[in-house]
């Protein structure tokens, strides 16, 4: 499957806006833990893989393909690694990162 594109029909949107492409993406198994292990540095796919709790295999390389196809993640000398989109987009998950950590301490 095909990473969802902005424009295009995506999950929740006919017209494919681009926030609804966005969270189509993200909502994927696996996509936000990936995105999480790769803020601070590259990875190998056997550390990625470790990192995430030994997701499969194949799950991990249709995740990986997908965030690639949409400018998130590359493949480097070191691993994977986010891109400047990537990194932008971890920045922007911040907020509700530290939102997160002060629901859960209700």
């Amino acid at each position: 499957m095909a990473a969802p594109k902005p424009g295009a029909c995506v999950r929740g949107s006919r017209t494919g806006r681009p926030i609804m492409a966005a969270l189509d993406l993200l909502g994927r198994r696996w996509a936000l833990r990936i995105l999480w292990e790769l803020r601070a540095d590259a990875l190998s796919f056997r550390a990625l893989r470790e990192a995430c709790g030994d997701v499969s295999p194949a799950v991990l390389n249709t995740r990986l393909a997908e965030l690639r196809d949409a400018g998130i993640v590359e493949s480097t000398g070191a691993g994977y690694a986010t891109t400047a989109a990537g990194r932008e987009l971890c920045r922007a998950l911040d907020p509700l990162s530290r939102w997160a950590q002060r629901w859960a301490g209700r």
